[in-house]
């Protein structure tokens, strides 16, 4: 190790299908679809698992099946050596993409070769906000009342201030299930997913026994055929009385895993491997928390600014849809290039497991840009409470 500013390396990113709420993965523990990913991340070179400094996972509700700092029971399922130490971080919807930035940049400092991120995240397991909510009361108070507001309260503030119409929000939504499935189709999720097999139990049919079930999953749950603008129109707001967001243009509950391997260029000699991208920079940003979905306004440039780079530079940008509605903001504010932005679709269709979301996005990122030939690209996201995140990448 060296004690100086050095590149880190993106070798491997992967992740598995996202399934819906109470969907396929329903019986799925969180720690388990870990363990597939960590397991898959270093297939190709299982003798680097020895030496993996740190695994560092997001997850946005780590309590219950996720609780019990879930990185290292991850890493010990995964059949990882004993001396491969684990950490959960928490940055809510940004923690899988957050744990890459924080795994890139202890490379980066020269404190370690090989470094693991991922994020894991079952929704159906924990629900949104975990099984006990305990908010601070000052919370309540007027100045603060903000962190208390439900996303979706947020996303209707984002529409209101911002002037982004039911119409507009039904169309982006239509469009993201349209490019998820031409993605699916085409196939072209195939080399960053590791397919799982799920395994049931049953009473035998002489109810003497037991027989087990499986199946194998290979393609997200989430993306609708026929969500046209026209259908998305008649379904009703859920958030506001004569609002805009409905459950058809928000993010879809979720559950799932993504993990990326990342090194130093002396591993890459040591392990003669070959590197598909290099972490650039990333940023964070604090915004109103009532407007929290405005996140990426503000990190989205300081990530160019600390990366040197113009917004034209870059080749594709995973911008997460926690809604239609602050995802169109984000667009028309910063006039984001709307065919850069999700071309495979984003988490209106794809859904969005939270603390997962960061590491899977980077996965579906680092592929779309080996298999178009683009050379920078982006994960950002807006964050709960008030906060943005962004992320360069360069491929190679």
């Amino acid at each position: 190790m060296t004690n100086q500013i050095q590149d880190a390396y993106i070798v491997k990113a992967v992740r598995t299908p996202v399934a819906k709420y109470k969907g396929a993965f329903k019986h799925v523990r969180p720690d388990d679809m870990l363990a597939h990913v960590l397991k898959g991340v270093v297939a190709d070179h299982p003798e680097i698992a020895n030496d993996v400094e740190d695994v560092v996972v997001g997850c946005a509700m780590p309590e219950a099946e996720q609780g019990m700092n879930v990185a290292r029971i991850g890493v010990l399922l995964a059949g990882f050596p004993d001396n491969v130490p684990a950490v959960t971080i928490n940055r809510f919807c940004s923690s899988g993409s957050q744990a890459v930035a924080m795994a890139a940049d202890k490379i980066r400092l020269g404190e370690a070769d090989v470094m693991i991120a991922a994020g894991t995240e079952s929704m159906t397991m924990v629900p949104m906000m975990g099984n006990k909510i305990s908010l601070n009361p000052n919370v309540f108070a007027d100045d603060n009342v903000a962190i208390a507001y439900g996303m979706g309260i947020t996303a209707e503030k984002v529409a209101e201030r911002w002037n982004i119409n039911r119409e507009d929000q039904d169309a982006f939504a239509a469009e993201s299930h349209n490019r998820a499935i031409t993605a699916t189709q085409n196939s072209w999720f195939t080399d960053e997913i590791l397919p799982y097999e799920i395994v049931t139990s049953h009473p035998s049919a002489d109810g003497l026994g037991v027989e087990t079930k499986s199946r194998t999953m290979t393609d997200d749950e989430g993306p609708r055929p026929g969500s046209t603008p026209e259908v998305l129109a008649k379904l009703r707001t859920v958030f506001k009385a004569r609002g805009s967001v409905t459950a058809g243009n928000s993010s879809q509950m979720s559950d799932g895993a993504g993990a990326v391997l990342l090194v130093s260029e002396a591993a890459l000699k040591k392990y003669n491997l070959e590197p598909i991208g290099r972490f650039v920079t990333s940023a964070v940003a604090g915004v109103e928390p009532e407007v929290m979905g405005i996140g990426p306004k503000e990190a989205i440039p300081m990530c160019l600014k600390r990366a040197g780079m113009t917004q034209d530079q870059l080749d594709w940008i995973e911008l997460n849809e926690a809604f239609a509605a602050q995802a169109l903001a984000v667009c028309n504010e910063l006039d984001l290039d709307k065919s850069k932005v999700n071309p495979n679709g984003g988490a209106i269709a794809l859904g969005h497991p939270l603390g997962a979301t960061g590491a899977i996005r980077t996965a579906t990122l680092m592929n779309g840009l080996k298999r178009t030939g683009g050379k920078y690209g982006m994960v950002t996201m807006c964050i709960g409470t008030g906060m943005g995140f962004a992320m360069i990448v360069e491929a190679i």
